[in-house]
C-alpha cells in the first residue's frame, strides 16, 4: 500500500554522512548519550575468516526496562548509513524530533542503542591496522555482532522496535527474517528488500574501482590517502544521495554550484579513508532478503521517498516483495519542498506519523 505523508516541518538536511560533535544535540532535552565498547573474541565472518578482537563501539541514550518476566520491553535500535556511525542520530532535526520528553521515542522511557557497525566510525575496521587484510565483512556479519553486542554485553533480550537508515534501513530488512521473534516492530528507511544491482551496484562498484586504480592507493599501504581517487569516488557517493530539487534550491547558480561542490568534496575527504570506503561499500555485494520476507514475523512499514536516487520508485520492487512480508506495509512519500531526496530518511518531522501508527499497532498485550 501506498500512502501519503501529512507531516512535514521546516527542518532540511543536505546529505547524511556526516560525523557530528555532541555541540548538535546540547540544546536537546533528553538524557545524556554514553558511549562504550565490547571486544568480541574471535569473531567469525561469513567469509570464514575471524579476528581474534573486534571492537564494538555504541551510543546509548536511557535505560533498559523488563517485565516480571525479565524480558527488556523498551529497547529501540537505530542503525546507521554508509560511512556513518551511531552518533550521526544526535542531531536536532533526527533525536530532536524523536528522543525529547513527550516524543515518539522519549528516552526518559526508552532505551535507545546506536551502534557503530563494523568498519564505522570507532568499531573495528581496515583504518585500525589491518588494512585490506581486515576480514572482508558483509552486511550478515554486520547484523550478528550488533546482535551479540546487544546481547551478551547490554543484557538486551527483546527490542521494542528495529529501525535504521539506508544501510541500517537493510540491516533491518535482515534483523527481520534473522531473529523473527527478537523484536515488536520494524522500520527500514529509504532501502529495498532486494539484492543490490543495476545502478546501486554499479555505482558503487564505479567508486571502489576509481579508488583502486589511484597509483597512491598502493594496494591498501598508502602513508596518504590516494587523492585522486578519492576525489573520483566522493563524487560518485554524492551524486547517490543527492536531491536535485533541494540542491537547485541551494544552489541556483553556477558560483554557489561550484562552491557547493567544493565544500562537499572537502567535507568527505576530511572524514573518508579509501580502504574503510572500499568495504564500506562493497559490504552489501551479498546483500538480498527477498528469499526470506516470509519469515518476518514483526510489524513492518518500509518508508522510501519518491525522490530518493539510491531507491527509485520506478523500479517496482517494494511493491513486489512487500507483498510477502506478513504484516508489511510500504509507505511511499511524495515529493515535497520538505523531502530531501535520499537524506529524507533522517528527517522525522516528515515520516514521524507513520512510526507514531507503527508503535500503536506494535503495542505489546502484556
Amino acid at each position: 500500500m501506498i500512502d501519503k505523508n501529512k507531516h512535514y516541518s521546516l527542518a532540511s538536511i543536505l546529505v547524511i554522512f556526516l560525523l557530528i560533535s555532541y555541540n548538535s544535540y546540547s540544546q536537546t532535552k533528553y538524557p545524556t548519550p554514553v558511549e562504550g565498547d565490547y571486544a568480541i573474541k574471535d569473531f567469525p565472518f561469513v567469509s570464514g575468516e575471524k579476528i581474534a578482537s573486534l571492537n564494538m563501539h555504541y551510543t546509548v541514550i536511557g535505560r533498559p526496562q523488563k517485565n516480571k518476566e525479565g524480558k527488556v520491553t523498551n529497547a529501540v535500535l537505530i542503525m546507521h548509513g554508509t560511512t556513518g556511525n551511531g552518533k550521526n542520530f544526535l542531531t536536532e532535526t533526527f533525536a530532536g524530533n524523536l528522543f525529547g520528553a513527550g516524543q515518539l521515542l522519549d528516552a526518559t522511557k526508552y532505551f535507545i542503542i546506536m551502534p557503530d557497525g563494523i568498519g564505522h566510525g570507532k568499531s573495528g575496521k581496515p583504518s585500525d591496522g589491518l588494512h585490506m587484510r581486515f576480514p572482508k565483512y558483509t552486511y550478515d556479519d554486520m547484523v550478528l555482532a550488533d546482535y551479540r553486542l546487544l546481547t551478551e554485553h547490554l543484557q538486551v533480550n527483546h527490542l521494542r522496535l528495529v529501525m535504521g537508515t539506508s544501510m541500517g534501513g537493510m540491516h533491518t530488512w535482515v534483523w527481520g527474517y534473522t531473529y523473527p521473534d527478537f523484536m515488536d516492530a520494524l522500520m527500514p528507511l529509504a532501502s529495498e528488500p532486494a539484492a543490490i544491482a543495476g545502478r546501486n551496484r554499479i555505482q558503487r562498484k564505479m567508486a571502489i574501482d576509481l579508488v583502486k586504480a589511484d597509483p597512491e592507493w598502493k594496494g591498501g599501504e598508502y602513508t596518504q590517502q590516494p587523492k585522486l581517487g578519492m576525489q573520483g569516488a566522493i563524487s560518485s557517493m554524492i551524486f547517490m544521495v543527492s536531491s536535485p530539487l533541494q540542491w537547485q534550491k541551494k544552489a541556483p547558480t553556477r558560483a554557489e554550484a561550484e562552491k557547493m561542490l567544493d565544500d562537499l568534496e572537502k567535507r568527505y575527504a576530511g572524514l573518508l579513508d579509501a580502504n574503510d570506503f572500499i568495504y564500506q561499500f562493497d559490504a552489501s555485494r551479498d546483500y538480498d532478503p527477498s528469499p526470506y520476507l516470509a519469515k518476518i514475523k514483526a510489524p513492518l512499514f518500509a518508508i522510501n521517498s519518491a525522490d530518493d536516487q539510491v531507491n527509485p520508485p520506478e523500479l517496482g520492487i517494494m511493491e513486489k516483495e512487500i507483498k510477502n512480508v506478513q504484516k508489511g506495509r510500504y509507505i511511499l512519500l511524495p515529493i515535497t519542498d520538505k523531502t530531501n531526496g535520499h537524506g529524507t530518511h533522517s528527517i522525522p518531522s516528515i515520516w514521524g506519523g507513520y512510526l507514531e501508527e507503527l508503535l500503536k499497532i506494535s503495542e505489546p498485550k502484556n
